[in-house]
């Protein structure tokens, strides 16, 4: 095991690197990459960084010239002959061969693109544009060098023995949660953390940590490195870009309301079982159950990921009850937001009426709240998301208008569009 608080110590980051492979990133998005690639290579999309914390202002705290290196790093990086094996010939969700031969093709001679990185009012304006397979990529590792950098930031201040004692007290914040959860029957938790991780390495040790003392419950990681490194699963299946980009690409209204079923029904001719997981509130969940084909009601699950989980859990519940499906046999993904007392609630509520799961994230891989001085470690809410595909706005809704993306005028026509009324607003931690 890495004696994480030695290696902070002494790191450089020639040796160190914040992102150490193109496979650093999370499943879910090689899976997306694979179904753009053979579905729309061409569309021109456009990502950029987005700091809903606007109170810290990483353009004050963070060198330029640091995060260029760590930039212009992840830019040199290839598939290495073991990383493309692994994905060629290992088995994900029941399935050999995930990736086809093409897409590996193509993966293995991948570098990824410019970008363009610029100040203004103390934050990076971070951009990246091309062809969507390639550009998308970019996502995971620029979250993740902006979120090390910061941290690292922080850690450069203190002392070899601070340093020591504050990952011992960070190991024990998070060891005592594993032993809350371990004593819950019939747990199922995976780590989502990669996004908004403290670092590469306490996320690795993070999920050493929960198969340790979880075992069976732990299901496996998103993050596609530490899942070959570490030999536990990879999980993930889809996210908000593909119906946002979809979305955009629409000529019509009439068009625009049946993208986010075409992007499953695509999804669909791909991969069966548990990959067949609906992800509904990009555009409102109550209006897209609403309007759902009825072939979707025989997929395996829904991932909540906004709003109030609770009221999105019942919500699919019902939905599939009115459907005559048994929710008792499907499976709902939590995974917005979530740390222990709130993983705990919602797995006595709903265990038994449906298949219960959790994507733990940030709580997992960052909480460091009140480890450091002026809690100068909290973790914040950074994201990377498509704005554009070839030239028009994309927007994402969601069930938390906090979360709401997009020009102001897209917003309200797609709102229209999707019958999206009142909504509850819930403050975004992360």
């Amino acid at each position: 095991m890495v004696d994480i608080a030695t290696r902070v110590w002494n790191h450089k980051w020639k040796i160190d690197p914040i992102v150490r492979s193109l496979i650093d990133t999370d499943f879910y998005k090689l899976l997306m990459c694979q179904s753009i690639f053979r579905n729309k290579p061409d569309t021109v999309v456009q990502f950029s960084l987005i700091n809903r914390s606007h109170s810290i202002r990483l353009a004050d705290l963070i060198d330029e010239g640091e995060l260029r290196e760590q930039l212009d790093h992840v830019r040199s990086l290839s598939l290495t002959r073991g990383e493309s094996t692994w994905l060629r010939g290992n088995t994900f969700y029941g399935k050999r061969q995930m990736f086809r031969p093409d897409f590996m093709e193509w993966f293995e001679g991948l570098r990824l693109p410019p970008y363009t990185l610029e100040k203004h009012e103390g934050q990076y304006e971070l951009t990246f544009e091309g062809k969507w397979p390639e550009v998308m990529l970019w996502e995971i590792p620029a979250l993740s060098v902006l979120m090390e950098l910061r941290s690292r930031k922080v850690l450069e201040q203190l002392g070899r023995f601070e340093i020591e004692v504050l990952y011992a007290r960070a190991m024990t914040k998070l060891w005592e949660k594993v032993t809350r959860l371990r004593d819950i029957d019939g747990l199922r938790i995976a780590d989502f953390g990669t996004r908004r991780r403290h670092s590469f390495l306490w996320q690795d040790w993070s999920v050493q940590a929960l198969n340790e003392g979880l075992g069976a419950k732990f299901t496996g990681t998103s993050n596609c490195l530490i899942a070959m490194r570490r030999e536990v699963e990879a999980i993930g299946t889809n996210a908000h870009e593909l119906p946002m980009v979809y979305a955009a690409l629409a000529k019509t209204d009439a068009e625009l309301a049946r993208t986010p079923y075409q992007v499953l029904a695509d999804w669909q001719e791909e991969h069966e079982g548990n990959l067949r997981i609906i992800l509904p509130d990009t555009y409102g969940t109550e209006g897209f159950l609403r309007n759902a084909p009825d072939w979707l009601a025989s997929w395996t699950g829904m991932r909540i990921d906004s709003g109030d989980p609770a009221v999105g859990a019942e919500t699919a519940i019902r939905w599939w009850q009115d459907r005559g499906e048994d929710p008792r046999q499907k499976l709902v993904i939590f995974s917005d937001g979530l740390d222990v007392d709130q993983i705990e609630a919602l797995h006595r509520q709903f265990l038994g009426r449906v298949k219960v799961s959790f994507g733990w994230g940030t709580m997992l891989t960052n909480d460091f709240r009140g480890l450091a001085a002026a809690d100068a470690l909290a973790p914040f809410s950074l994201v990377c998301k498509a704005v554009s595909a070839d030239g028009f706005p994309t927007v994402k809704l969601s069930d938390n208008p906090n979360k709401a993306l997009g020009p102001k005028d897209e917003i309200e026509r797609y709102k229209r569009v999707f019958g999206v009324g009142a909504q509850k607003a819930q403050a975004v931690v992360v």
